[in-house]
């Protein structure tokens, strides 16, 4: 029985809401055009637990424990938006509520840690680093992930598109995608911010990623800037040598970049261009699969995250290996299935073909990106280079109180013992 079928709902109203404007426009338009089709529940076990889009938006109430937290089950994955007869995204209504909880003070959850570590030491001085040429205007950003896991694959990467792209720079950044998925709104867009200006104001109006997740933050908050995906770019201009294979595939695409068309043909031209047939799964390209890494969903709820990654290995069948264009979605989906990045199927195809194309895995990442950092201070001599060591006040605000707090407690700690063992 769904959560929000114990609940009696009733018609209210939204303009009575304590929340934030674009919260209350996004349950506005649920409520008003969701036609309780079922079609999003058929798809998700997260709307089958909680509801239909329009009894949550009819039900919210931003005081509610259930409504604080269920949001964060949500993988934010946009299936719902593929699959809704009526063209409405329920997406954008969990991403608001989430960021309302955050707002209300009560959105920190300790599950969530390991994540912001992560992202804390991607934007930190130790492993970001930027390399300009002079007259550089197009950028190649990596992200954090293919960074950690695939080093060697980011510096092949890099030199085959200087070898096309005259004056291409690197930087090696976070995009700060787990604070915007988690609801820090604020922390992520001052993040963000900062490192847009600094590209734009040295020139750079041209970013090409490896991440599909880079290239939904890069489009949707860069405003100036143009990004396009590596993969595009390569099929645009020049494949690397390595031959051609024999061989059938199948392609997970990744949710980050559902509704991106040309990314989704490039990846079936690459690998047309590798001599390789390609069996689709019935869920791909708009209608892919999450691969369980979506929103941070398994902090909380791994049993939700989990079940995207059971439907994903009961439709690649057979012994076909899966190839996707992720490295989040590599490292999901690798445990269960035969599962290879693009990139190594492009720059070593046997390895890649047969799973022996090396893949790194956690602590290693973090050396392997200190490592990619070394390499490319080494072997570029940028015109404009620095490393980022931009923090946002509210991070450093709670590093200040938390110090306080431990004060204080040593403090009555002190006078605790002084009073329990009457020493003056």
């Amino acid at each position: 029985m769904e959560v929000m079928d114990k609940r009696e709902i009733q018609v209210r109203d939204v303009s009575t809401l304590d929340v934030e404007e674009n919260l209350r426009e996004q349950i506005l338009i649920m409520s008003e055009k969701c036609i309780k089709c079922k079609l999003c529940q058929k798809e998700c076990a997260f709307l089958r637990k909680y509801g239909k889009p329009k009894d949550i938006a009819d039900l919210y109430d931003p005081n509610d424990k259930l409504y604080q937290g269920m949001p964060f089950e949500c993988s934010l994955c946009q299936l719902c938006a593929a699959v809704c007869p009526v063209k409405i995204n329920p997406t954008e209504m969990f991403l608001d509520m989430r960021r309302e909880t955050v707002r209300r003070g009560i959105g920190y959850y300790p599950e969530h840690a390991t994540i912001l570590r992560y992202e804390k030491r991607g934007i930190s001085k130790k492993y970001t680093f930027y390399s300009l040429p002079h007259g550089c205007d197009t950028i190649f950003f990596p992200g954090c992930a293919l960074s950690g896991t695939h080093p060697q694959k980011v510096i092949e990467v890099y030199e085959h598109l200087s070898s096309n792209i005259r004056k291409l720079g690197i930087v090696l950044d976070c995009c700060t995608l787990p604070s915007h998925d988690l609801g820090r709104a604020d922390y992520f867009q001052r993040m963000f911010d900062e490192m847009k200006a600094f590209l734009l104001s040295n020139g750079i109006r041209q970013i090409i990623v490896a991440c599909p997740s880079c290239f939904k933050v890069f489009k949707r908050y860069g405003n100036e800037l143009t990004v396009k995906t590596v993969y595009e770019m390569i099929i645009e201009t020049a494949l690397p040598e390595t031959g051609r294979l024999e061989g059938t595939v199948t392609i997970h695409d990744s949710c980050a970049s559902r509704f991106e068309k040309p990314v989704h043909d490039a990846i079936r031209d690459l690998v047309g261009a590798k001599g390789l047939t390609l069996k689709e799964m019935p869920h791909s390209r708009m209608k892919t699969l999450c691969c369980g890494e979506g929103g941070s969903v398994s902090f909380l709820n791994p049993e939700l995250a989990k079940n995207w990654s059971h439907l994903r290995r009961s439709e690649a069948v057979g012994n076909n290996r899966v190839l996707t264009y992720c490295a989040g979605c590599v490292n999901s989906l690798g445990s269960s299935m035969p599962t290879t990045h693009i990139l190594d199927l492009l720059f070593e195809p046997e390895n890649a073909m047969t799973g022996k194309a090396k893949v790194s895995k956690s602590p290693f990442t973090y050396l392997n990106r200190i490592r990619l950092k070394k390499h490319f201070k080494k072997t570029l001599r940028g015109t404009i280079t620095r490393e980022r060591a931009f923090t946002v006040g509210e991070e450093s605000k709670k590093g200040s109180l938390l110090q306080q707090f431990l004060i204080l407690f040593f403090i009555i700690a002190a006078i605790f013992i002084i009073h329990s063992t009457g020493k003056p």
